[in-house]
């Protein structure tokens, strides 16, 4: 069940108390002015309450008709394209409306969900279900699997990540549950060290944490530049140097009888400083000395200590044209054991990427790099030990100078969440980032701070809820408050919260407007200049499909189009008492045709604008419609029929 404040109570209407319970439903029987008459669900008694005491309640499955109410916006960078939103609702039916604007285009999704530990600070971030509920975790997971299986449908399936951070309560049923809903998917899990001092809970301290990594298609982590945090005790790939691999093959398939093609002779000048060339493969049943050499020169074979026949990692024509590109080395001489070095493919990368500034050639030709100023990327273990993850130095002290203390329990570090997201998104200056269970809004700040960091246009969607912890529901409700009222939604999470933080961090100050202090860690990035950056703050409402006038239809829809199109540019208004035959919005790069009458004037203006490539056309006519969007080949075309309730509604 879920409040929908936005409907209207009437006859065969179910509802609630808005002081009581969301699950004590009752039927609507009658309504005489102010009075309604009701039938309680549960045992039919009948009972009859005030209207201004009632609240209109759906169900899970329910049709329901979404629109997105503006509420706020920041806007600290007026020549930019780019806005992040923030949408207040119960996140199943956001979700709901995601997946019909964003469905199969998000890049990453991050989330993290209630822990579900009992805990009753903040029920958003902690509580789901009492402890001592004997269906504790199966209502958890029947909770996270609707919401789970609408995120699935968000992601791209080519390449796109879920991350979701857990702790031990849930972490082994969260893993099952991940491994069910998203089968062919490769699934990773990373424990993190999010509280170095430890929380004692009746034996080992807890200091950690879980990521669940769900990769999809060709998703995979990328090697970053890292600190030396993240090195551990691993073993290879994180030189800072120019890696040379040893021609002579180790490890299996070693023998000259296993490749007989690999076997050649490799020739030196007798100084054994320059490489003079390459004889053909030697067939399996010649012996290596019956192949002559000119006196000048020696032969090198790939042979062990022990005098075994080794073989060569490279045929003869792949060797030679490395050679002839400077990316092969000679070793200190030693005869016809000489050991010899080339640079593999990923080594030469790094050089064409201009990792490494060429210096030169050395004697035998090989190539001569800066290696200085470089920094091996690699990608770390599945433990991390990183400083700059401390939640409470790192999300708590963050969020406490941005908002104020006691506000939010148990904030993420902001420079974990950055680096979990900048493992999958480093290489997508564009990507589109959801976070449905926001709480705080770290997701955002960290999104900003990545772009600000390597010049990014990344776009963020947080979705979060309104509630008020435990402790203010009780007063508020002890002062005679529902959740309907102003005083208990400037409490809740999303309005006292997320958005605020949102804001500060933009705009660089605290709610006081103080500037911030210090700068982001491993940057010289002031936390006091903010992000040239603009966010949207919008209210997920539920319109009643009785009550809803035509004009009133676009306007309620306007907001949604402008997310379907991308979110560029501030989001546009419209009156709802005269409306436009057509919306050409080059700011917003869509365009809006209301009335047919006017398509050759749309037309123009839209074939005009180069700006433009959302188009939405709203008609009856499918045949009117495909020959109308004839034209547009080179753009992104919608049909939007008359009755707002035949493009919105939305099925559980």
């Amino acid at each position: 069940m879920y409040p929908a404040y936005d409907v209207p109570v009437k006859k065969k209407s179910l509802v609630a108390l808005k002081a009581g319970k969301l699950d004590e439903l009752y039927r609507v029987t009658k309504i005489v002015s102010d009075s309604i008459s009701c039938v309680r669900v549960s045992d039919g008694e009948e009972m009859t309450f005030n209207k201004d005491d009632l609240i209109s309640v759906a169900q899970f499955g329910d049709a329901i008709y979404p629109y997105l109410q503006p509420l706020d916006t920041v806007c600290n960078a007026p020549d930019s394209s780019l806005w992040h939103a923030l949408i207040e609702a119960d996140n199943y039916h956001a979700l709901q409306l995601l997946k019909y604007l964003y469905g199969g285009k998000v890049d990453c999704i991050y989330i993290d969900p209630p822990y579900n530990t009992g805990a009753r600070d903040w029920k958003y971030n902690n509580d789901y279900v009492d402890a001592s509920n004997e269906y504790r975790h199966s209502k958890w997971l029947a909770m996270m699997e609707r919401r789970l299986k609408l995120a699935k449908d968000l992601l791209n399936p080519r390449d796109s990540v879920l991350i979701v951070t857990i702790d031990e309560h849930e972490y082994l049923h969260l893993g099952c549950l991940l491994e069910e809903i998203f089968r062919g998917a490769r699934i990773q899990m990373v424990s993190s060290v999010i509280n170095p001092a430890g929380v004692s809970r009746g034996g080992f301290s807890r200091t950690d944490e879980y990521l669940f990594f769900v990769m999809f298609g060709n998703c995979q982590p990328l090697p970053l530049n890292l600190s030396d945090d993240w090195r551990g005790k691993i073993k290879g790939g994180y030189k800072d140097k120019l890696r040379w691999n040893g021609l002579q093959r180790s490890g299996t398939g070693i023998l000259r009888k296993d490749r007989p093609n690999m076997f050649y002779p490799i020739y030196l000048d007798k100084s054994g400083k320059k490489i003079l060339g390459a004889g053909n493969s030697i067939p399996l049943e010649t012996p290596r000395s019956a192949v002559e050499v000119p006196d000048d020169v020696v032969a090198v074979y790939p042979i062990f200590p022990d005098g075994r026949e080794g073989r060569w990692r490279l045929g003869r024509e792949t060797f030679l044209e490395l050679a002839a590109n400077h990316f092969v080395k000679i070793g200190n001489f030693r005869g016809e054991r000489t050991a010899i070095t080339y640079l593999a493919e990923g080594e030469r990368q790094k050089i064409k990427n201009g990792d490494f500034s060429v210096l030169g050639y050395a004697d035998d030709s090989s190539i001569i790099v800066d290696e200085k100023n470089y920094t091996a990327k690699f990608i770390p273990g599945t433990q991390w030990w990183i400083n700059s993850h401390d939640a409470t130095q790192q999300g708590t002290k963050i969020l406490n100078a941005i908002i104020g203390g006691g506000k939010f329990s148990f904030p993420k570090s902001l420079y974990a969440v950055r680096d979990a997201l900048k493992f999958f998104v480093a290489n997508k200056p564009d990507a589109l980032i959801v976070d449905f269970f926001a709480g705080s809004g770290t997701t955002l700040h960290a999104v900003n701070l990545l772009n600000a960091e390597d010049g990014g246009n990344r776009r963020c969607i947080l979705v979060t809820n309104n509630e008020v912890s435990d402790a203010e529901e009780k007063v508020l409700r002890r002062a005679g408050h529902t959740p309907a009222d102003d005083e208990w939604q400037r409490l809740g999470v999303a309005q006292y919260v997320t958005w605020p933080r949102t804001v500060c961090s933009i705009e660089g100050h605290d709610i006081n407007g103080v500037p911030l202090n210090g700068n982001y860690l491993g940057s010289d990035l002031p936390m006091a200049d903010g992000f040239k950056a603009n966010a949207a703050f919008f209210k997920l409402g539920f319109l009643d499909k009785d009550y809803i006038a035509l004009g009133r239809q676009f306007k309620e829809l306007l907001p949604v189009l402008w997310f379907k199109a991308g979110c560029r540019g501030k989001c546009p208004t419209v009156n709802e008492k005269i409306l436009p035959p057509m919306m050409i919005l080059p700011e917003n790069n869509f365009a809006v045709l209301l009335d047919e009458k006017f398509f050759s004037d749309f037309e123009r203006a839209v074939l005009d604008l180069k700006d433009i490539d959302t188009i939405f056309i709203i008609t009856d006519s499918d045949s009117g419609y495909h020959a109308m969007i004839k034209n547009f080949a080179d753009k992104t075309t919608y049909q939007l029929y008359r009755d707002y309730l035949e493009n919105f509604k939305i099925s559980g």
